[in-house]
């Protein structure tokens, strides 16, 4: 058995839980928030058989896509002001950071 832990950004979080129970993936949301653009995030934790981990992912790559998004940069705080840019910078955002560790133990009370 494998625990999927993969964090998202929130605006798929809805596209891709509907993904996953339409293949019959139990899965907890849990709401979190990224270091780099301190913007909500949802993670992921769904647990599955070894044999369907693939599928899983498969599923998470079709419903999770990158896209570009313009940020205000945050202005320099003792830094050095001179690679300080003042205007929106158009960066990547979205897919999917995915972590597949193994389960030693599953138990449902």
């Amino acid at each position: 058995m494998k625990l999927i832990l993969t964090v998202i950004q929130d605006k798929d979080s809805n596209k891709l839980l509907n993904a996953l129970v339409e293949h019959n993936f139990r899965a907890t949301k849990l709401a979190s928030t990224g270091g780099f653009l301190k913007s909500g995030n949802t993670t992921f934790m769904i647990g599955t058989e070894d044999i369907r981990v693939e599928k899983c992912l498969q599923i998470i790559k079709e419903n999770c896509q990158s896209r570009d998004q313009l940020v205000a940069p945050v202005s320099p705080m003792g830094g050095n002001a001179d690679s300080y840019v003042p205007y929106p910078v158009e960066v990547e955002v979205g897919g999917a950071t995915v972590f597949v560790v193994p389960v030693e133990q599953f138990k449902q009370f």
